[in-house]
């Protein structure tokens, strides 16, 4: 037997089957590490400038150039910005089950490019454009918003970069993820340094989008600012591409739905089946994992039984005469086949608790970009800040942040908790969440002093509303890297891209409940005083601090719905026993009895 034959079968015996890029067994000092995640880090800097640069300053693009009013056009950007994360879903299925991670981003990378060009175009043409009009002035009335072909190019070419940056996105977390190995303590640590280092990246394209290419975008046009965001794409697309002979690649599984089917028709199927109480009795089984749970092991192929939702236990009952020969796989499946079943089931909760946080993100590439316009721009006489930008503040504040979270807060969590990330995933997202309400708080404040300002013929400084960007960034910082290192923390090998999407599948639903808020609000408000919160072009004869403070209460329930769902939630022990312990050492004869009682428990403490 060949050299790479006997590293295949040794990889095969300890469940990890990464390959390289020619789908040959990957070679552990060749591939994967930070040497190889630095590429992919690279196309998340560049890939979020290209896509900020658009979406945080795209309301002033419907509002002033394709003429939408202001309520429809908020509703536009945040139905686009929803749409990109809803197809996380597709990039996250179709890299699992049939395309690869590299392969996924590399596809949708070009037709995210082909949108930022198509963009570009249509800025640059004005006949592709409605006639130009001043769209707060008294006869904005007047002006002819994007209908027919014009409509159709500027859509087509939004959608376009959705569909791209959707399907790149939980692909980009996933790639750089697989290039550490998560159950070697070590590589654990360095995976969590990773998604603080992908949230830094991150905040470096978002910073450099809404500094330098929003500003761009005021002074030199959108037809330049489509340009430029096409250009970074272009150069996110290099850096994706030179690292390809370092890359650790996991292969796809095949369609990572068939799986969870079989178990729900397995379960009813044997619906009228007594569970038995003994877990052995149950089809691929197994309470102590020597071979899978150790230092050595570089991935974790099989969890654990626990005791949740029993009813799905039903799918692993065993023909009485012990031959599961017989059974077709939609009759009998394995423990772990169920397990992951009741882990998908189990994060749910937690997933709809981050919907709320993401409504609020809304409001600030939204409405608050729509503060900034009516309010005093100038740091100095001769200089403007482009509302847009604004949201540039927290980021500032995180690309220092962050650095020292990782340095500072974590070590020094790290002794008092013995958790490789110094505090767990679940923590970190209900610090997010309890802070992102005084996000709302604030705005609200703000906007009251605005309005009673310019009803004075007064006029706020743009700073104002800084405080509102600042706390969202802080709470972001816990939320956003928490959520995405539960999630793929969560899931085996063959469902991590799928289920790294659900974190970006929450910014989608909180970014359509915002645009169902608004509609809603307007609907009801109309109704008894004349006029709704938000359906005014005019924010000074709107009412949007009320909105800010119905944000700010729906966000309070919020967290106290988070914190009881939290505590309900446990982590399958497989997935939980080294991480739980918080230092490397092989499993002993001792340690059989822990990882059973975990099992019994159904849980691995994570709070």
């Amino acid at each position: 037997m060949d050299g790479e034959g006997i590293m295949k079968d040794l990889q095969e015996e300890s469940g990890d089957t990464s390959i390289d890029w020619r789908g040959s067994p990957f070679k552990s000092n060749k591939h994967g590490g930070m040497s190889a995640a630095v590429f992919v880090l690279g196309l998340q800097a560049f890939e979020m400038m290209a896509i900020a640069a658009v979406g945080n300053n795209l309301i002033t693009y419907v509002f002033n150039d394709m003429h939408y009013p202001l309520s429809k056009a908020a509703n536009i950007v945040t139905n686009f910005v929803g749409t990109v994360f809803l197809l996380s879903l597709v990039g996250g299925f179709l890299s699992d089950s049939y395309l690869g991670s590299f392969a996924t981003m590399l596809i949708f990378g070009f037709i995210e490019l082909f949108g930022f060009i198509l963009l570009s175009v249509q800025a640059h043409f004005p006949q592709l454009k409605p006639p130009k009009c001043n769209m707060l002035s008294s006869a904005s009335s007047q002006c002819l918003e994007a209908k027919g072909y014009k409509a159709l190019i500027f859509f087509l070419a939004l959608y376009l970069v959705a569909l791209g940056s959707g399907c790149l996105k939980p692909n980009i977390i996933s790639l750089g993820a697989d290039q550490f190995r998560k159950q070697e303590f070590k590589q654990s640590k360095k995976l969590s340094t990773y998604f603080n280092c992908a949230y830094f990246a991150f905040c470096m394209g978002e910073l450099v989008a809404l500094t330098v290419l929003v500003w761009v975008q005021t002074h030199s046009g959108m037809v330049v600012g489509f340009g430029v965001s096409a250009a970074a794409m272009t150069v996110g697309l290099i850096c994706l591409v030179s690292g390809t002979f370092l890359y650790r690649n996991s292969r796809p599984r095949g369609s990572i739905f068939t799986p969870i089917a079989q178990v729900f028709v397995a379960a009813i199927t044997k619906r009228k089946q007594i569970s038995p109480s003994n877990a052995d009795r149950l089809y691929g089984s197994q309470t102590i994992m020597l071979q899978r749970v150790s230092v050595t092991s570089p991935t974790i192929s099989t969890l654990m039984h626990t005791e949740k939702f029993r009813f799905l236990d039903k799918a692993c009952i065993k023909n009485e005469d012990g031959n599961q020969m017989r059974e077709s796989p939609w009759r009998l499946c394995t423990v772990s086949q169920v397990e992951q079943v009741k882990i998908l089931i189990s994060v749910v909760p937690i997933f709809a608790c981050t919907i709320i946080f993401n409504t609020i993100l809304a409001q600030l590439q939204t409405f608050s970009v729509q503060q900034g316009i009516s309010m005093d721009k100038h740091v100095t006489k001769n200089f403007q800040i482009p509302p847009a930008s604004l949201q540039a503040i927290p980021y500032i504040m995180l690309i220092f942040l962050v650095p020292l979270y990782e340095t500072v807060f974590v070590p020094m969590a790290r002794r008092i908790t013995r958790t490789d990330s110094g505090i767990t995933s679940l923590q970190r997202v209900g610090i997010g969440l309890f802070i992102a309400t005084f996000s709302m708080v604030s705005a609200a404040l703000v906007e009251n002093k605005r309005r009673e300002s310019a009803l004075m013929n007064e006029t706020l400084t743009i700073f104002w509303i800084a405080p509102q960007f600042l706390i969202f960034g802080l709470s972001e910082m816990f939320t956003a890297v928490g959520l995405i290192e539960f999630f793929y923390s969560q899931s085996l090998d063959g469902m991590k891209s799928f289920l790294t999407a659900m974190t970006y599948c929450s910014y989608s639903f909180g970014f359509y409940l915002s645009s169902l808020l608004v509609s809603l609000v307007n609907k009801i408000t109309s109704s008894y005083s004349g006029g709704g919160w938000l359906s005014d072009n005019d924010l000074n004869k709107d009412k949007l601090d009320l909105f800010y403070w119905l944000l700010a209460a729906l966000s309070l329930v919020n967290f106290f719905n988070y914190l009881f769902w939290s505590r309900w939630y446990s982590y399958n022990p497989s997935l939980s026993l080294t991480i739980a312990r918080g230092q490397p050492h092989e499993i002993q004869e001792s340690d059989n009895q822990n990882i059973l009682n975990a099992s019994a428990n159904n849980s691995v403490d994570i709070r």
